[in-house]
């Protein structure tokens, strides 16, 4: 083992299906229609060397051991960027204007290192912090592979049943499903195909459904495996003088 590659956060590079899911979704947040793509980081370069066309956006999986002076420097030339980074310290380089997407989205990379990551960018100017299942779902589908059909189905978003939603109301979350935002089904055909059943049937959601059932499941999981801290009287202070700017 002495004479083994270490893995580190700096040598986690991107499967492309991964990649390319990202790209897809910077393409919903801005025209990238004639829009030069820059990927700046990669063995022994100077990011701060690399060549950045007018308008261009950088979207790239950068070293995370720099991640703040890189998002400082992209800042500080005005250069458009979206960028993975690691979950655990994702609020990072809080003293620059970016938004924060957490996606929770659990990435192995090419080094084999499985990384939960999220995203940091300044192409959207509205929103500090955006928990987006959309991106975590279209990474979750790029990083599909044969062994999750070994070992068991792993169904999408929009397909529930009875014992999928049973751990969101055991660890206290609640979700609503509108009666118009559903469709009975008594199988799958993905899983009839494979010669296997939906047990016990279940429905059919739409996309913002899917989308409210992933946010409550994922709410689910983190109380499960976390004890909630509670807030001082001084940050109390400072929520209620927010909700007071912010009409709540």
């Amino acid at each position: 083992k002495k004479f083994e590659t270490k893995k580190t956060t700096d040598d986690c590079y991107t499967p492309q299906p991964v990649f390319d899911a990202v790209l897809n979704f910077v393409g919903t947040l801005v025209d990238l229609e004639g829009v030069e793509i820059v990927r700046p980081f990669w063995p022994g370069a100077d990011f701060t060397q690399a060549r950045y066309p007018d308008g261009c956006v950088v979207v790239d999986n950068p070293p995370f051991s720099i991640l703040a002076s890189i998002i400082r420097y992209f800042c500080a030339h005005g250069i458009r960027f979206f960028l993975f980074a690691p979950s655990l310290t994702l609020f990072t380089a809080r003293d620059c204007d970016v938004t924060y997407i957490v996606s929770d989205s659990d990435i192995t990379y090419a080094n084999g290192a499985k990384v939960r990551t999220g995203f940091i960018t300044n192409l959207i100017p509205d929103l500090r912090v955006w928990c987006c299942p959309e991106l975590s779902q279209a990474i979750e589908d790029a990083q599909a592979t044969e062994n999750k059909t070994k070992q068991g189905f792993v169904y999408p978003w929009n397909i529930i049943t009875a014992a999928t939603l049973k751990k969101i109301v055991a660890h206290g979350v609640e979700l609503k499903v509108r009666k118009d935002a559903c469709f009975p089904i008594s199988d799958s055909d993905a899983a009839k195909a494979a010669g296997r059943s939906l047990f016990g049937g279940g429905y059919l959601l739409s996309t913002r459904a899917a989308a409210e059932r992933a946010a409550a499941e994922r709410a689910a999981a983190e109380r499960a495996a976390a004890t909630e801290l509670q807030l001082s009287p001084r940050e109390l202070r400072i929520i209620a003088e927010l909700d007071k700017r912010n009409g709540k």
